[in-house]
Formats: C-alpha cells, structure tokens, sequence
C-alpha cells in the first residue's frame, strides 16, 4: 500500500500570507494532480498542517524565529488544495511549548499508516528545507520507503533547498523528478 502525504499545503504558505514560500502557489495545480492520481490508484491521501496556538514557541512574540501563522480555526491554517473528504488530516504543532516540523512529530501518523499496512509514502508541499525535509526524513526513519516528488514541492531559499534535497538523498528518499505519467 502506498500513501500520499501533503505537507502544509496552508493558505498562510502561500504568497500574500503569514509566512510565504516564494512561489508556493505555483505547485498547488501539482500536488491536486497527484491527490487524484493517488486517490485514483486507492492510496491514502494525508495531509499535515501547522496548527498553532495563539501563543505557540515558535512565534516572534514567544521569542520564536517566525510570524504568527497557521493559528487553529483562523483563514491562514486553512488548505489550498483540494483534499478528498476521507483524507487523513494530521495537526502538529497544537502545543504551546512544542515546536514540530515533520508530520510525525507528537502525532500518531507512523501509527495510522502502518495500521492501514502503507509500506511506500510519496511527498509533497512546501517548505522543502523545513517541513518537507523533517517529514521526509521521519518517514525514513519509521521505515517507510519514503520519495519525494520534486515537480510538486517548494522551498524558501533556493542553497537551503539544495542542500536540503542533498541531505533527504543521503538519507535513503528518494527524488522523483514526477510521479506522474
């Protein structure tokens, strides 16, 4: 069995909100070709999502490196992409004191997808050299065999993102150019 996992594919990512990735809506059309595709071939369809409290650690006002974004049940956590209605929604980052950047962390989706006996994950969504990244390499680490679809991610720095995508291929992912065919 094989998964899709979306990464924080969040209206406050894209250009105009709390936290842009440059281009980040470019890849929207992208990871909604491939949620059909994968729905299409019965895969399970994930989607993570930032969802902050209002005074979540990672916030400049907590002494935190970023802009408040993706706090619970505001405009800016909502999705950009089209999710089916049984996709697997998975919420990081719900903790004040926590910060989380990989979809694994401090969530049950290890379990959820080894429970639905998923043995291969593809991913994408933004950012490559952040959450992309800490998911990929969770999904390795938990011994999924883990690919990163790269027509359908995007980062904020273009040297971050190659020394991100450098790091995820020594690491055991592998990068697809697309998955789509």
């Amino acid at each position: 069995m094989e998964a899709l996992i979306v990464v924080d594919m969040q209206r406050d990512f894209m250009p105009g909100g709390a936290l842009p990735v440059p281009e980040g809506d470019s890849i929207i059309p992208r990871c909604n070709e491939y949620i059909r595709m994968f729905r299409e071939k019965g895969a399970l369809i994930v989607a993570t999502r930032d969802w902050h409290p209002e005074n979540h650690i990672s916030f400049r006002e907590r002494g935190g490196p970023w802009p408040k974004h993706c706090v619970q049940n505001t405009p800016g956590a909502e999705f950009v992409v089209d999710l089916p209605e049984d996709a697997v929604i998975v919420s990081k980052a719900q903790e004040p004191d926590r910060e989380a950047y990989s979809g694994f962390e401090g969530t049950e989706l290890a379990a959820i997808l080894k429970e639905k006996g998923i043995k291969r994950v593809y991913i994408c969504g933004v950012a490559t050299e952040y959450c992309v990244k800490a998911t990929a390499l969770d999904a390795v680490k938990h011994g999924f065999e883990t690919y990163l679809l790269l027509d359908a991610v995007k980062g904020i720095n273009p040297e971050d993102e190659e020394k991100a995508l450098k790091e995820l291929e020594e690491k055991g992912v592998k990068l697809l150019s697309s998955a789509l065919s």
